[in-house]
Formats: C-alpha cells, structure tokens, sequence
C-alpha cells in the first residue's frame, strides 16, 4: 500500500515504557506503537534480565507515525514534555539502567533533529543549569516486550508511571 511507504519509525527511552507508551498512543499521526528493549547486549532480553541491569537494554518504545501528519519534531517535544530528561538512569521512583533518558535515531536526519532539540532544551533554562542527561545514540535492534507489557495501561488501568500527562 502506498501510505504504508510513508510510514516511519521514532524510539524513545523515558522511563517506564507502560506510560511512555499510552502519552504516545494518545497523539495524531502515531499509526502504531510497541515496548520493548533496546540499546544492551544481550539477544532477545526479558523483562527479568533487562531490570537487572546486565543487559545494558533501556525499556523504550518504538513508535510508527505517519510525517505528513505528524512530525519528528513534533514526537521529540512530546518527548521532552513527558519526562524529566535531567534525571541520569532514573525517572519518579524507578532507578537502573533501563529507565535511563535516550533517543535512538534511525536517519541522519533523525540524529540532527535530536541533537538540536536538545541543544535548544538546554539553552532554554527550563531546568535550572541542571544538564540534560538524554543520550542520542543510533538505534539497534528493537526487542518487542513480553505481550503483557504492550498497551498495559489500555489493558490494566492507569497505573503508577513517572511519565508527565500531556496535555494538547
């Protein structure tokens, strides 16, 4: 199908992936979304293994959107908005490795938006000299969650997730 081909992909790390995900299922132009593993060493990571900090994983969300609706730029400030990208390995109450900040890039073009969204976060004073702690980093391989964890929030309930509620 031809709107299949315009379709492009966006992952974020920002804590716990449950909130992260249902604050990006909630926008126009995101066809699709998935939470998983990324960023570690080990193949095909469990839950289990990516909290005990060894693999190296970051628990974060892999987004499908569609550019003519809704823009990189656009997810990067949703993004922003929704959690505290000044916390290192940490968002709320949840602390590792795997809730660390991070934007994995798929295109140059990806990487450029992200180092100058950051760039113009950091000049903007909104967090008090504190420094941004968000990685930039090329995407590698994306492993899909357990299926319990994907859209938790729709099958469970709103639960405790550090994420800020946006609202637009």
């Amino acid at each position: 199908m031809e709107t299949e081909n315009r379709m492009e992909k966006a992952t974020f790390a920002a804590g716990c992936f449950w909130g992260v995900e249902a604050e990006f299922r909630r926008v126009n132009g995101v066809i699709g979304t998935a939470v998983g593993y990324t960023g570690g060493t080990k193949t095909e990571p469990t839950y289990r293994e990516v909290c005990s900090g060894k693999t190296g994983h970051a628990e974060a969300i892999e987004v499908t959107f569609d550019p003519t609706i809704i823009t990189y730029e656009k997810l990067l400030d949703i993004f922003w908005r929704i959690h505290d990208p000044t916390e290192l390995n940490r968002q709320g109450p949840d602390i590792g490795t795997n809730y660390r900040s991070a934007i994995f890039y798929h295109t140059p073009e990806q990487k450029t938006a992200a180092e100058a969204a950051k760039e113009r976060l950091s000049a903007s004073k909104n967090y008090h000299g504190k420094k941004i702690a968000t990685e930039i980093v090329p995407a590698t391989e994306f492993w899909r969650a357990e299926e319990y964890h994907q859209q938790y929030f729709e099958k469970c309930g709103q639960g405790y997730c550090a994420t800020r509620q946006i609202r637009e």
